[in-house]
């Protein structure tokens, strides 16, 4: 079909639907905020709408039930999943299927008299005026990264004597704008002439919400890019959008009420519960809008670089990828995410996890910290596998150098259920700010002890004295990590001082420093004899205060998990059973880990400490530095009168209720792309 030309759909295309259609009778409740002369003027009105999506729909059915009795549609897109949030139309019936044949089918269930032109390849230049033909109000409901058929569409709107109604969905509430003929243009409202894509889009945004209501509660900034022709949605949005332009609509086609056109502009935040009609004279020439459209171009500049290090999905990939895409969300160390990942068909992997030992961090104990991570992997896949079906089957086949590897099978079971932490794995993450003081709940305990399963025991220290204990230890140990000159390369690979969301490291807003400390750190960070300087002048004691003991005593506890069959010599040997042992402990941390997520509960690990009092008593020569080795050795003491020997002890980390801020900086991880190679992760 040309896109130029409608396919029309009128009352004698209806489908039958068993009892009679009577207009009167199916709209007589709209009588009493309508006359009847009205309604009957209603029925005669036809009304162009350009975008079944999100907010289209909506407006089309919306006008249906107030008994508007034509419509001219256009749409070229067909329902996908992710339409799913907003999308009227959207259902897994109608996957697949053009948005305007389902929207037209759906308004005709409402009103089979309805006489419907369906444009399926949408409006361009060529078919703008047959969209338009015969049309008493044109509504916009285009994405809003279409711009240019946008401002075509609303000037000729205008040059044909044809009221415009753009309404669109912000955050949870809706901005609209309404054009009359005679009165501004499209142009002298939002100036978009002349700008790059990117300043038009956001020229677009400001000139739809000059007031900017929705920005307060924006929770991740990151998932806004502009660039990207990327951004969030609510479905409660689009419905305030359908409401809020049903009305506007109304009063249009009816002549009745006041409808204020721009210089006007209208924005309702459910969310904020705030109602604004303001008058804004020469649009976005104005000069404080002038002004917060140059700020906002650098705020979305910004956001645009950071959306660049998120990678996008696939369209289509295998089940064992599916599972694997989840299973890389596991922690490790400094994020260094040590495992890559073979596919050696669709039901076997062999996973190469690889000891970080040019790092002494990731040599505690022959590599305890990768062997434990290598376990959190291995949980990870077996909860994401039971949302496709598949059981995990591990054998660990031994080490070749550094390289640890671990054959998967993930066979189908019939009747496995679905692991509900499956949810969750993405969602966990690393939480080093204060949390409440609200002490954990039995239940929480019993859920937490119960996710470690039998072989394992855990310890909470949870008065004001015991966690103040435990804050001196990990103030300790920063101490030491900080005035190491072994570790100083490891924190200026580790430390991302560009990115929010790290894929590769931890972002530096997120290592537990505040924005005042960040500035010296990141000075410091440059060059050893800088953080040597930083140091001597107060900032290990200012970095101990703010990643340690503030937050150790801004908790709910710190836990130990120890292995309850753990021989006295069990983490020092080297044989399989030691290297199973501790990735058996990392699956079991894993679920505890991913059961405090879903419990609403944040988790910082304090590993440091172990691994520092570790080499404090049996590896002080893992530092030249003499004062650090003094250091190392007295935390060694502090740690042994808290906790006894360590030799059964594979996990130490606080918890608690955050505070209810959004956690905007996190580590994410590497594209599983990066990950489908038997490579070494140091490379």
């Amino acid at each position: 079909m040309d896109g130029s030309v409608a396919r029309r759909i009128g009352s004698g295309d209806a489908p039958s639907f068993g009892a009679p259609f009577s207009y009167e009778e199916a709209f007589s409740r709209n009588l009493g905020w309508l006359t009847e002369w009205e309604q009957q003027a209603l029925r005669h009105k036809r009304v162009a709408i350009a975008g079944m999506g999100g907010v289209g729909g909506v407006h089309l059915l919306t006008l249906a039930r107030f008994g508007v009795g034509a419509f001219n549609i256009a749409d070229l897109d067909r329902f996908e999943l992710a339409n799913f949030n907003r999308q009227v139309g959207a259902t897994l019936d109608t996957i697949g299927k053009p948005k305007v044949e389902v929207l037209a089918e759906n308004a005709r269930k409402i009103n089979p008299e309805l006489r419907i032109a369906c444009f399926d390849r949408g409006v361009d230049e060529q078919n703008m005026d047959a969209f338009l033909a015969g049309a008493d109000l044109y509504i916009d409901a285009l994405d809003f990264f279409v711009l240019d058929i946008r401002r075509k569409l609303t000037d000729r709107c205008l040059a044909l004597g044809i009221p415009v109604i753009n309404a669109a969905p912000l955050g949870m509430g809706t901005a609209f704008l309404v054009f009359k003929p005679g009165g501004m243009s499209f142009e002298q409202w939002f100036r978009l002439e002349g700008l790059s894509e990117e300043q038009q889009y956001v020229n677009y945004l400001l000139g739809m919400a000059p007031a900017g209501l929705h920005r307060q509660y924006l929770a991740d900034p990151s998932r806004v890019d502009l660039r990207g022709r990327r951004g969030p949605s609510t479905p409660a949005a689009c419905e305030l959008c359908a409401g809020v332009a049903a009305v506007e609509a109304v009063k249009l086609l009816l002549g009745r009420g006041i409808v204020r056109a721009v210089p006007h502009y209208h924005q309702f935040d459910a969310f904020r519960g705030r109602w604004i009609v303001r008058k804004l004279r020469w649009g976005n020439g104005n000069p404080r809008q002038r002004l917060k459209i140059a700020l906002t171009r650098r705020i979305a500049a910004r956001l645009s670089r950071q959306a660049a290090t998120v990678e996008p999905a696939p369209a289509a990939r295998t089940e064992i990828e599916k599972i694997l895409d989840f299973a890389r969300w596991a922690p490790s160390g400094d994020n260094c995410q040590p495992w890559r990942f073979e596919v050696v068909d669709e039901e076997r992997v062999t996973v190469h996890l690889t000891d970080q030992t040019d790092h002494d961090i990731y040599d505690y104990r022959d590599g305890e910290p990768t062997l434990l991570a290598g376990g959190m992997l291995l949980e990870s896949m077996r909860i994401a596998a039971s949302a496709w079906g598949r059981r995990v089957d591990w054998h660990y086949e031994g080490r070749q150098g550094h390289v640890h590897r671990i054959s998967i099978r993930l066979p189908k079971a019939v009747g496995l259920a679905i692991d509900p932490l499956v949810s969750q794995i993405s969602l966990r993450s690393v939480d080093r700010r204060r949390y409440r003081l609200q002490p954990l709940a039995d239940e929480q305990k019993q859920a937490l002890a119960a996710a470690l399963g039998k072989g394992f025991e855990i310890e909470w220290h949870e008065t004001m004295t015991e966690r103040w204990a435990l804050a001196r230890l990990g103030g300790h140990a920063t101490a030491v990590r900080l005035s190491a000159p072994e570790a100083f390369p490891i924190h200026q690979a580790v430390l991302d001082w560009a990115h929010r969301q790290s894929p590769r490291g931890i972002p530096a807003a997120a290592a537990g420093l505040s924005r005042l400390s960040l500035v010296p750190m990141r000075w410091a960070m440059r060059k050893w004899w800088r953080m040597r300087l930083l140091n001597r002048l107060g900032g290990l004691t200012a970095a101990a205060v703010e990643m340690d003991y503030v937050p150790g005593l801004c908790s709910a506890a710190f836990f130990a998990v120890r292995m309850k069959f753990a021989a006295a010599n069990f983490l020092s040997d080297h044989t399989p059973a030691h290297v199973v042992g501790l990735i058996n402990a990392g699956q079991a941390i894993q679920r505890f880990w991913l059961t405090a997520t879903s419990l609403g509960l944040a988790v910082q690990p304090t590993m440091a400490t172990l691994i520092f009092a570790h080499y404090g008593e049996h590896d002080p020569s893992f530092t030249s530095e003499a004062k650090v080795r003094r250091r190392a050795a007295a935390l060694a003491t502090a740690a042994r009168a808290r906790f006894g020997a360590d030799n059964d002890l594979v996990f130490l980390g606080r918890i608690g209720v955050p505070q209810n801020r959004p956690k905007l900086c996190r580590s994410t991880r590497r594209p599983l792309s990066e990950l489908l190679s038997a490579s070494d992760p140091s490379a």
